[in-house]
């Protein structure tokens, strides 16, 4: 018998580090295998979705999200999400019947460790209530969006940009400053 790989956190001091980017998986540490078998079950997924998610990629399909797109059954890392938005950072995952909790939360987790915010939906509300579900996609994506602007700001107040008089580049005019 072989041993399955399974999702599992990293412990703190590993974390700490960032991990050197593959050419494959982005990152995360992940067979070249592994990674094909999960792009092999989300390909399966989209061809098969249940009514929650066709409904919901609907009418992402027709909503005006500026430059934010939302992708279908994506691979993160060793993760399928439902839904998937690369430059916010953010993930939308359906609560299905009959889904096990511990494993959702176990991905759950282990997504936010990487800095990917997973906000869940029950099946039945998007069925039954869309525009109070679109409204609650809506206020997460605006909170994931001042988060990534407070943090850019945070950013560039403690690495502040060094810009060189115009005509000079910057190793000649730091040069004089010595």
């Amino acid at each position: 018998m072989t041993d399955r790989k399974t999702l599992q956190l990293r412990d703190s001091s590993e974390a700490e580090a960032p991990s050197a980017l593959k050419k494959r998986g982005r990152g995360w540490k992940i067979s070249e295998k592994r990674l094909d078998a999960l792009h092999e079950r989300a390909r399966e997924l989209r061809r098969h979705s249940s009514e929650a998610h066709k409904a919901l990629a609907e009418r992402f399909a027709k909503a005006d999200l500026g430059r934010y797109k939302f992708t279908r059954h994506a691979v993160v890392g060793s993760a399928i999400v439902d839904f998937n938005c690369h430059n916010l950072g953010m993930a939308i995952d359906i609560d299905e019947d009959g889904e096990d909790e511990a494993l959702a939360r176990r991905r759950d987790k282990s997504l936010e460790a990487v800095g990917i915010r997973v906000m869940r939906i029950k099946a039945a509300d998007i069925l039954e209530n869309m525009d109070d579900v679109l409204a609650r996609i809506t206020a997460g994506m605006r909170l994931r969006i001042a988060d990534k602007q407070a943090a850019r700001r945070e950013h560039h107040a403690s690495h502040p940009r060094q810009s060189a008089p115009r005509g000079r580049s910057y190793r000649t005019s730091n040069a004089e400053n010595r």
